[in-house]
């Protein structure tokens, strides 16, 4: 009785034929190929798609948001009415090109962290400050828009330094 791998094959085998062949012989049309060339046939393949990301979103450390103290909050508002001066249309900010570096709190949006919604991150970009909205109350710098009550910090170099009057442009 011939046997499959360590089971005995049993005698009305429907493939009987096919595994005492054996493996075929390399042929010139289908040549004997060495392990790593296999194994590259089958790297590309993801069994999980999106497996790598959930483990890497596993690795983001979320907070809670730092409350701002009232001169704090005092000293940003200054800061984003100077911003509104200098970006008051398109044309001034067009003329202007204020730019600053913002520093803001990012809202976990991942659904499979138990930091969904409760806690977040802090994200900082340096760009252009093209628009001050005081009526959607959101500030547009570089593509990003970004609501006031996220924004923990605006830095800009020699913009809020000098003795800039507000509504003075």
């Amino acid at each position: 009785m011939a046997a499959i791998g360590y089971m005995p094959m049993p005698v009305d085998f429907k493939y009987k034929s096919v595994v005492e062949r054996g493996k075929p012989e390399p042929s010139r049309r289908h040549p004997l190929m060495d392990a790593g060339q296999r194994a590259k046939i089958f790297a590309p393949f993801a069994a999980l798609r999106g497996f790598d990301q959930a483990i890497l979103s596993k690795d983001v450390q979320y907070e809670e948001r730092r409350l701002l103290s009232n001169d704090e909050r005092n000293e940003l508002n200054r800061r984003l009415n100077i911003l509104h001066d200098l970006t008051f249309n398109g044309r001034t900010a067009r003329e202007n090109k204020p730019v600053a570096t913002v520093t803001y709190y990012v809202t976990c949006d991942d659904r499979n962290s138990e930091a969904y919604g409760m806690l977040g991150s802090y994200s900082t970009v340096t760009d252009i400050v093209w628009n001050v909205d005081t009526v959607r109350k959101s500030l547009r710098i570089g593509k990003a828009d970004i609501r006031f009550r996220d924004i923990c910090s605006i830095e800009a170099k020699d913009l809020f330094d000098t003795d800039w009057e507000v509504g003075a442009s």
